[in-house]
């Protein structure tokens, strides 16, 4: 039995804000291949605490009872001791655990199930098409030939970024003109998770909580007085039935869907789009049978989470292959890593590092939305606008083309696309 800190790891350091895109893969390529090398080929260091490197040992951090996601560590390191953001990190559903999380769990899930989540299955079809006219009539209004069947545009500003706020909208019964409003919140408020953003940018982040607390508060206001067919609908008419959900339950669990579910989705779907442009042969195959989105959705999951890194901390002495991890002790799961782990039947291990939406992979699911007790709680609305997403572009674009570099966000947090400059040739004008 050795303790952790006496093991001698190769070193990550996640943090590092020059790691993006392709030199990242290079980087997590060679920390495996000099982990591989170690007794403890599994594990790593890391500027905080240590990381998983194999799925095995993912999913038992994030499994176990003995862990949490240490986000009030995290509130305690940067003094967040009192103020909007502080109440929201104490009552996020990330940041309990128990007989409480368990209840909210069990209020919040029956809305958000994979049935459930149909019902706004047209709205995202509506939502995509809405987009598409868009961007052509942007493309007619300047310079370009829009008869010729072509439509340039950056893909995050017109695609990635207003579709998932406009399904947010529609999923929290927000008025769509709010839906730009939503985004800007919850693209600040993720930054809680971000080391560099907590400590440079606290004030902003602080700002966003406050506002939509407010905002929330209002809308909790207005359903009340007129139920839709929403989620705030839901768990107030949960919170009469049961007498469970208290006020601010219901406003803290609706900002957990808002800032779980617009970052996120807009970041991976831009991936999803990225790596299809770079793979064009998997466009074509898209293209022509648009069923595969769902196929190629669970791959783009895969190969490039968008939640590469998630982080554990010991709440006691904890033993994983013969090795201790004192209490205390944080470990960063690595997703990107553990679903490396997915082979392809056919291929075998090799079959890991290739993109490949038709690839034979089993039932295991990728790692980026999670395990355990804190799986993703909005992960079954987040497949489906992605599946309607690719599918709604491979019905509508014959091929798919990348007219400049991606640019990349920091693989810290949340790990998604400054922009995604694109050609789009429609099937038809």
């Amino acid at each position: 039995m050795a303790l952790v800190t006496e093991l001698e790891l190769p070193a990550f350091d996640h943090t590092d804000e020059s790691v993006r895109g392709e030199s990242f893969h290079a980087a997590m390529r060679a920390l495996r291949d000099r982990a591989g090398a170690n007794e403890h080929g599994w594990l790593a260091r890391s500027p905080y605490g240590y990381m998983t490197l194999d799925r095995e040992a993912g999913e038992f951090f994030l499994r176990t009872r003995s862990a949490i996601f240490p986000g009030m560590t995290i509130a305690e390191i940067f003094g967040v001791t009192e103020g909007p953001l502080f109440e929201e990190m104490r009552r996020n559903i990330l940041h309990i655990n128990g007989p409480d999380h368990q209840r909210l769990r069990s209020l919040v899930n029956p809305a958000l199930s994979p049935r459930a989540v149909e019902r706004y299955r047209p709205a995202m079809q509506v939502f995509m098409q809405q987009l598409l006219e868009r961007a052509v009539a942007a493309q007619a209004a300047g310079d370009g030939d829009v008869q010729a069947g072509e439509v340039e545009c950056e893909f995050v500003e017109a695609f990635a970024k207003p579709y998932p706020s406009l399904v947010i909208a529609s999923v929290m019964g927000a008025p769509l003109e709010d839906a730009p409003r939503l985004h800007h919140w919850s693209n600040w408020i993720q930054k809680q998770f971000d080391a560099g953003a907590m400590a440079a940018e606290r004030d902003g982040i602080e700002r966003a909580v406050q506002e939509f607390y407010e905002y929330a508060e209002a809308l909790v206001r207005a359903r009340r007085n007129d139920p839709g067919d929403d989620l705030i609908s839901k768990l107030i008419e949960a919170e009469e039935e049961g007498d469970r959900l208290s006020d601010v339950e219901c406003i803290n669990l609706v900002f957990n869907v808002l800032v779980g579910g617009v970052d996120t989705s807009q970041s991976q779907l831009a991936h999803a789009v990225r790596l299809l442009g770079e793979h064009p042969d998997q466009w074509r195959l898209l293209s022509a049978e648009p069923s595969l989105a769902g196929d190629a959705v669970e791959e783009a999951l895969r190969y490039e989470p968008i939640t590469p890194f998630t982080a554990r901390i010991v709440t006691e002495e904890l033993e994983f292959r013969d090795v201790v991890f004192p209490q205390g002790t944080i470990v960063m799961v690595c997703a990107f890593t553990g679903n490396r782990d997915l082979a392809d039947e056919d291929r075998g291990p090799e079959g890991a590092e290739a993109f490949d939406i038709t690839a034979k992979r089993g039932r295991a699911k990728p790692m980026t939305f999670g395990a355990g007790i804190h799986y993703c709680l909005g992960a079954n609305l987040a497949r489906l606008e992605l599946q309607e997403g690719l599918g709604f572009l491979a019905s509508q674009v014959r091929r798919l083309e990348l007219t400049g570099e991606p640019q990349y966000g920091t693989i810290s947090g949340i790990y998604g696309l400054e922009s995604l400059p694109v050609r789009l040739s429609l099937s038809a004008v």
